[in-house]
């Protein structure tokens, strides 16, 4: 009955030239997505290494392999030279823990904000508010890409799904954030990665919003989107099966206590959702204090030892040096200037001594 109105609506439409009157500034080109890749290529050797780590990490959640997933580094990344160092640091303890731990490393270059701040080494990499996302996004992928030439698996969270794209390749291991999770875009886009993928729950620490977003994300979806040469694209998605449930606590305090734990197990059981569950050590599990990371840590571990084999990782917020500190014009080298961290030397002692745990229990 509507159609001869919209019919006649489209005919009426103005065959001529639309002039568009847009007085904002005129946006900046970004290189896309495949002339990133093309100039900072990953070579076979990489990318053969890519694929045995998320291969890895899929085994670790399908029960298959029973090493413990721990994903360390900074809160987020702003100085390249401090964070390859922690990368040569970690990869030379990930190959003495081998046999217990899958260490990866935390390559955090976004970073969620609730009103304003610095967003990150992708958006602002002179940390002055110049917002040079090109050299950003090269910076980002260029270090990434010497991470995994060190030989470690490589961990971020993906805030701006235009953003993904750019480092889809070099990743083994994707978050989606308390505040990205209900997102319907962010669900689309990890059904499409085929890379193994944490939500966290919610910011108020229920896990409804991460069980639907897990649910959306291991099936296939069509949803607007850029192809790799940066055009609008129909995309297709064939759903990820490789996804799991970050807790890290809410408003109402911690969710990594074993009565949390058994609450959370209960939940997937009753939705028939794969029981396998990471926990976040920082945020709210820590109470933003980065020195109680460690009993936060030993607490799951200590769970998992006494027979939770539901608990498949941790999660650590460490850099070089402890704490965190304000952007300035004389930044301290190895300290965060976003959430405060763990130390490097506190981080290695307490993965030196769960691994002596695991070995021995």
């Amino acid at each position: 009955m509507n159609s001869p109105v919209v019919s006649n609506t489209l005919i009426d439409l103005p065959s001529g030239a639309v002039i568009l009157d847009d007085s904002r500034p005129a946006p900046k080109r970004l290189p896309t997505p495949f002339a990133l890749k093309h100039q900072l290529p990953l070579d076979a050797a990489q990318t053969a290494q890519v694929a045995a780590h998320r291969h890895s990490i899929r085994a670790i959640l399908n029960g298959e392999d029973s090493r413990l997933l721990v994903v360390v580094g900074p809160c987020s990344i702003h100085d390249p030279h401090a964070a390859l160092e922690y990368a040569e640091r970690l990869a030379r303890l990930a190959a003495e823990v081998s046999d217990q731990m899958l260490l990866v490393m935390r390559a955090y270059v976004e970073k969620p904000r609730t009103t304003v701040g610095w967003k990150g080494l992708a958006y602002d990499p002179a940390l002055d508010g110049s917002d040079d996302m090109a050299e950003g996004l090269a910076l980002s992928r260029q270090l990434m890409r010497e991470m995994v030439r060190l030989g470690l698996p490589i961990a971020t969270e993906l805030l701006q799904p235009m953003a993904a794209g750019y480092f889809d390749d070099v990743l083994s291991w994707v978050a989606i954030g308390a505040r990205t999770t209900e997102s319907q875009i962010h669900r689309e886009m990890a059904s499409g990665l085929g890379v193994p993928t944490g939500f966290k729950n919610g910011t108020d620490g229920g896990i409804s919003v991460a069980c639907d977003a897990i649910r959306s994300a291991a099936h296939a979806h069509r949803h607007f989107g850029m192809d790799s040469q940066g055009h609008p694209a129909i995309v297709e998605t064939s759903g990820n099966p490789d996804t799991h449930i970050v807790l890290r606590g809410g408003h109402g305090g911690p969710n990594y206590d074993a009565e949390s734990v058994a609450a959370v197990n209960a939940s997937l059981a009753k939705h028939r959702m794969a029981a396998r569950i990471m926990v976040d050590c920082s945020h709210a599990n820590s109470g933003k204090d980065p020195l109680r990371q460690p009993a936060v840590f030993n607490d799951v571990l200590q769970q998992r030892l006494a027979g939770d084999r539901t608990l498949i990782g941790m999660m650590l917020e460490s850099h070089l040096f402890e704490g965190c500190q304000p952007l300035s014009a004389s930044l301290k080298y190895g300290v965060s200037v976003t959430d405060a961290c763990l130390g490097w030397a506190s981080t290695e002692d307490l993965l030196r001594d769960a691994v002596n745990k695991l070995r021995y229990r």
